[in-house]
């Protein structure tokens, strides 16, 4: 994916009105013309309400089609919408990533009795009551939907948990018990087990859940049109079904056309590399680790270190497998993954994932156009667009560290045939300078600050330039 860039088209708070599907669809060639070339879609399955952000998904097969919960439409629009918007955006040569949603149900439509036990919610492995009868919210019949596309009802033994008990109005994690029936083995081993995340979890070792899972992939696929999937909370879902239905998609659609990558909040690197390996390398995941690493630098008053910026990430350890980003729904302000990178190291962090050679960088657009809710910050629309197009015209070829001081890292892309090299300077201290070499071939020429921070700097005689920097900021540099 050369130089291409992503981005997570949507925040917590993205309008509810349900019109961002016509929005999109509107604004498809503007995106590609500002460089982007994917977006990460929010989920298109029918939530709890006409303003759930779709992670409280209710039914897979409702994509803004039928009445149900209160409205046709989801948050985002119907589901003529959708198709709609998604062919526009391939028409503007962007491809669309689905966010899908396979941990959990949620909203049902009945309650069930059965039998289940109570675990430790910070060991899951632990039992801490003796078997019991009790009362949940695990019956769907999506009766709006009426059997169209798909005649299944999911009842309390396609899950392995929940975590409310109406019976006694208890709220814990409850252990559905049956013949054979456990947490899923290969998932997080966070809390004992962490298969359990929220709502009713479903047990994907279930044979009619695992057949209609895969039914559904193949049909959500061929409606929607859409070019990947992004999954979502891969480390409570067992890895071993997330592999088969990856190789199943791979095989169905080719890995050159469908793209896969996935949410696995991991920071410790064992994990990462069991993950990869048990998908058979064919999933991408976030960078976690360097998102952690950018906010403790930007927590740090300048005294990080960051000469390891890259260190223990997926991008050093595992380039082809990385999708760095800076910021996502889950880690703004005030929800369940909260770790905002401060704003004044968002230039410097954007350059980080931007101007490097490894890694297919998604950004946010919580930072894109601002976030809406109650923590609302400025957009970095201009900003953005800038450093997207740094990318398209300069950011190739090989790459040259000068990662020599704790507050002052360089890198020069060499640049190719076709492409100028480009100098990138950070500060996360005082204002710097530091000498880089872009090349013998380059001596002579005027070098440009595209950040607009700078007066130009000539390259000496052996290609070297000595380039300046202001305090906690970036500047990047490429020939006049």
């Amino acid at each position: 994916m050369a130089n291409e860039v992503m981005m997570q088209s949507f925040e917590w708070d993205t309008d509810g009105s349900g019109n961002f599907y016509k929005n999109l669809e509107k604004d498809a060639k503007t995106l590609k013309e500002n460089g982007i070339d994917g977006l990460w879609l929010p989920p298109m399955t029918k939530g709890g309400s006409d303003m759930d952000v779709g992670y409280g998904v209710y039914d897979l097969w409702d994509l803004g089609e039928f009445d149900q919960k209160g409205s046709v439409r989801t948050k985002y629009g119907t589901k003529e919408e959708l198709i709609s918007a998604i062919k526009a955006l391939k028409e503007a040569g962007i491809k669309s990533y689905a966010d899908v949603v396979l941990n959990h149900k949620g909203n049902a439509d009945f309650t069930e009795e059965f039998k289940a036990i109570m675990v430790d919610q910070n060991n899951r492995e632990k039992d801490v009551s003796e078997p019991m009868d009790i009362e949940a919210w695990t019956g769907f019949n999506f009766e709006g939907r009426n059997k169209k596309y798909s005649s299944m009802d999911w009842h309390y033994y396609h899950f392995t948990g929940v975590d409310y008990d109406v019976k006694t109005d208890t709220s814990a994690i409850f252990r559905i018990l049956g013949d054979g029936k456990y947490w899923d083995e290969d998932v997080s081993g966070e809390k004992g087990n962490f298969d359990y995340l929220m709502n009713c979890d479903i047990d994907h070792d279930h044979p009619e859940v695992r057949e209609e899972i895969f039914k559904w992939a193949d049909w959500f696929i061929e409606e929607t049109g859409v070019d990947g999937f992004r999954y979502d909370a891969l480390k409570h879902i067992s890895s071993t079904f997330i592999r088969d239905l990856s190789d199943h998609i791979i095989n169905e659609k080719g890995a050159e056309n469908f793209y896969l990558f996935g949410e696995f909040w991991q920071y410790n690197k064992d994990e990462i590399a069991n993950y990869l390996k048990t998908t058979s390398y064919n999933i991408d995941l976030f960078d976690v680790p360097l998102h952690f690493h950018m906010q403790e630098a930007s927590k740090s008053m300048g005294n990080y270190d960051m000469r390891k910026i890259f260190d223990n990430t997926i991008v050093a350890d595992f380039p082809a497998q990385a999708v760095t980003f800076v910021d996502n729904h889950d880690s703004q302000p005030g929800q369940s993954l909260d770790s905002w990178v401060e704003e004044w190291f968002k230039e410097i962090a954007y350059a980080l994932i931007l101007f490097r050679k490894d890694g297919y960088p998604c950004i946010f657009a919580g930072d894109y156009y601002g976030l809406k809710g109650e923590v609302k910050t400025e957009p970095m629309y201009d900003l953005l667009n800038k450093m997207m197009k740094v990318r398209k015209n300069y950011a190739y070829g090989e790459e040259d560290n000068y990662f020599d001081d704790p507050a002052v890292i360089g890198w020069v892309r060499r640049g190719d045939d076709k492409h100028s090299p480009l100098a990138v300077l950070i500060s996360i201290k005082d204002m710097a300078e530091k000498q880089m070499f872009v090349g013998e071939a380059e001596a002579g020429k005027t070098y440009v600050d595209l950040s607009g921070k700078n007066e130009d700097v000539v390259i000496d005689e052996k290609g070297n330039g000595v380039f300046t920097v202001g305090p906690g900021s970036v500047t990047y540099w490429t020939a006049k």
